[in-house]
């Protein structure tokens, strides 16, 4: 997995919320965050989620606040540390999880969780079919996640990011679930305007730039270059998986 030692590092793990979500990355903050409640929809009391790279416990937080029973998982020690310093924050401790673990191979029972998600992962694998499987296995429901898109203005970069950046089409994706046997249900396309660019501004500065990128990606052009992808699937019943496997 790309850039593995960068993301174990200390000061990278303390300063990771600071650099990406301060300033005009809080629009960014807000936009993935907004994803995720969307793509899971109102959340039962004890609806069983694992986040895989779960990092700093954005997303593992801000889940646990909304009811659900959550596991995040993460291979550094520190990200996990920064997650459960925050959880404890919020007065969630006693409701969240944190596991230190591989994503090729999760510590878990198959069909273990309703929700299987991970953000900002799938960049950093150089081959996504394996941990889309794993992702797959210990999920009775939805697995959902994000990618950085080959066709958008993030190609103009990537290779310049200390732990690169695995970019992808439609039709990469779409051939990734199927081999982990999982039907898109739904996806959304943002930010014509790349995460690097909003990073660099102050928060009023980038907001008006922000309602620009949006106004844009309401259109099919704008759609088509957006720099990141939001994908909803679902674990098809056995009556689909049957005929999908007969054809």
């Amino acid at each position: 997995m790309k850039g593995q030692d960068w993301y174990q590092a200390d000061e990278v793990a303390e300063e990771y919320e600071d650099v990406r979500f301060s300033g005009g990355g809080e629009l960014i903050d807000r936009r993935e965050k907004a994803a995720v409640l969307s793509a899971l929809g109102p959340i039962d009391e004890g609806h069983r989620v694992l986040e895989v790279a779960c990092g700093t416990g954005r997303f593992t937080t801000m889940l646990a606040d909304q009811g659900a029973d959550i596991v995040g998982l993460d291979i550094s020690r520190e990200m996990l540390e920064q997650g459960r310093k925050k959880a404890s924050t919020a007065g969630l401790s006693d409701t969240v999880e944190f596991v230190r673990g591989d994503a090729s191979r999760l510590p878990f029972p198959d069909n273990h969780f309703d929700t299987v998600m991970a953000m900002r992962f799938f960049h950093l694998m150089d081959d996504p079919v394996p941990f889309l499987k794993e992702l797959r296995r210990v999920s009775a429901d939805q697995v959902f996640f994000d990618t950085f898109n080959r066709r958008s203005l993030r190609t103009l970069y990537t290779w310049l990011l200390p732990m690169g950046s695995r970019l992808y089409s439609e039709r990469q994706v779409a051939a990734m679930l199927g081999e982990a046997d999982l039907t898109l249900v739904d996806e959304e396309h943002d930010f014509v305007l790349p995460y690097g660019f909003y990073r660099e501004l102050p928060g009023p500065v980038a907001k008006p730039f922000r309602l620009i990128d949006e106004l844009i990606g309401n259109t099919v052009p704008g759609d088509y270059v957006a720099s990141v992808s939001y994908w909803d699937s679902r674990i098809p019943d056995d009556t689909e998986s049957t005929a999908r496997s007969s054809t």
